[in-house]
């Protein structure tokens, strides 16, 4: 498929996201992680026909995280991927991956945060003092920790963080082997549902304090951003088009997700949706927008904390002039 895609994108006859023929462009899609409700907006866009319109053919397939989406679209195995914007910007920032842009913004708000239950008695920041979190080792969760401590007036080094695999994060804080967990404020929902026994999720989000980190990006290729800059573009608009519409009609959305997914539960995707709702809006005048001053502060906090290299501009991370405009 993707040699397909890369193919397909390189004809100059198919600069209108079709080709002369009328067939439609190929081009492959990896959702952020897995198949949950929050991943609904991409199968949304397929099943309303929003890529057709934009000329595309779009193979949606299942993505397993930030690391392997920018892998996956540097080497060309995938057109078009969501990462955490934090994490990319980390990781191109330090060198260790090359060839790879953000186009877009899928959420206006980081979605980063830490979740607890209501019996741990962690309902402020202050609380996680002298508790356990559990996170994945390398999350970014656990690098933005220190900066985020900071913000919110806490002592990072009361807090313990634990080494815990993606998979079981949910079942440690439900079975109590941990107090708190790094978790999407999305994931409440999951997190509920592995509880199993009434216990309301409690979050405690990044960007309440953290106010200018994005949520995700949509990357691409250096390639397809230089080369093929209308498929990138009508890419955008379709997939933005999907989110738009899981905003407004989620349960709908949940649904069109089961059909393609149907090991899903429709009830916990769509109240992921609704979550997600208003971190994809935030303060920006419309989906997708990525305003170049608010990298830099992004840029700027990264730099102060060591994470990044200094001398590093917006134009590193983002193609300013393919993302959608105000």
């Amino acid at each position: 498929m993707a040699v397909v895609a890369v193919a397909g994108c390189t004809n100059s006859e198919e600069s209108d996201g079709g080709n002369a023929s009328g067939e439609l462009t190929k081009v492959t899609y990896l959702t952020a992680f897995n198949t949950f409700g929050r991943e609904a907006y991409a199968y949304v866009a397929k099943e309303k026909g929003f890529f057709a319109e934009e000329g595309l053919d779009v193979d949606i397939q299942v993505g397993k995280g930030s690391g392997e989406n920018m892998t996956a679209v540097e080497t060309g195995t995938a057109d078009f991927a969501p990462v955490d914007s934090t994490g990319y910007m980390l990781t191109k920032g330090s060198g260790k991956t090359k060839g790879i842009t953000a186009i877009a913004a899928i959420q206006q708000r980081s979605m980063v945060g830490i979740m607890t239950l209501d019996d741990t008695g962690i309902t402020t920041p202050k609380d996680l003092e002298g508790k356990k979190m559990g996170d994945q080792a390398g999350a970014t969760t656990t690098i933005l920790f220190p900066l985020y401590a900071s913000a919110a007036g806490i002592d990072a080094s009361k807090v313990t963080i634990v080494p815990t695999e993606a998979g079981v994060l949910a079942g440690a804080l439900a079975q109590k082997k941990v107090d708190a967990i790094g978790q999407f404020v999305v994931g409440k929902p999951l997190i509920e549902g592995a509880a199993k026994d009434g216990r309301k999720a409690v979050s405690l989000p990044f960007s309440d304090v953290l106010t200018d980190l994005y949520g995700h990006f949509l990357l691409t290729s250096d390639k397809m951003a230089n080369e093929n800059p209308e498929v990138a573009q009508k890419f955008t608009r379709a997939l933005l088009k999907g989110l738009e519409y899981s905003n407004s009609n989620p349960k709908e959305s949940a649904d069109i997700l089961l059909k393609a997914v149907p090991t899903g539960n429709a009830t916990i995707a769509a109240a992921e949706m609704e979550i997600m709702k208003v971190y994809t809006i935030g303060d920006a005048p419309k989906l997708g927008v990525v305003d170049e001053a608010r990298v830099a502060k992004v840029v700027a906090l990264l730099e102060s904390a060591n994470q990044i290299p200094a001398g590093k501009t917006p134009a590193d991370f983002v193609k300013i002039d393919l993302a959608p405009k105000a």
